[in-house]
């Protein structure tokens, strides 16, 4: 499910730079100003792309992590091994 006040952040830190210079300062203080959840302030403090993407559009989510400062290369590997880990079979509990 998206979560409207994360989309709003990442569109407005992608429209704006100067929002996104004041973001870099302060990203606690930034994040007030949106009720962004513990949960997922959380995920942005780590940049958990992973708890994160569930959660945003994917253009919003590259947009949001080139503010970060994430170079592409990694921003794309820790997107392959999402994929990666949702491919891999699941263990089912043994029965015995």
């Amino acid at each position: 499910m998206t979560d409207y006040r994360l989309s709003k952040l990442f569109y407005d830190l992608h429209n704006d730079p100067k929002l996104a210079a004041e973001y870099r300062g302060d990203i606690v203080g930034f994040l007030d100003r949106y009720g962004i959840s513990p949960e997922m302030r959380k995920a942005i403090m780590t940049d958990d792309v992973g708890a994160i993407a569930p959660h945003v559009n994917a253009y919003l989510l590259r947009f949001y992590f080139q503010v970060r400062g994430m170079p592409q290369p990694e921003f794309m590997a820790r997107l392959n091994a999402l994929a990666d880990k949702s491919k891999q079979p699941h263990k089912e509990a043994a029965h015995g």
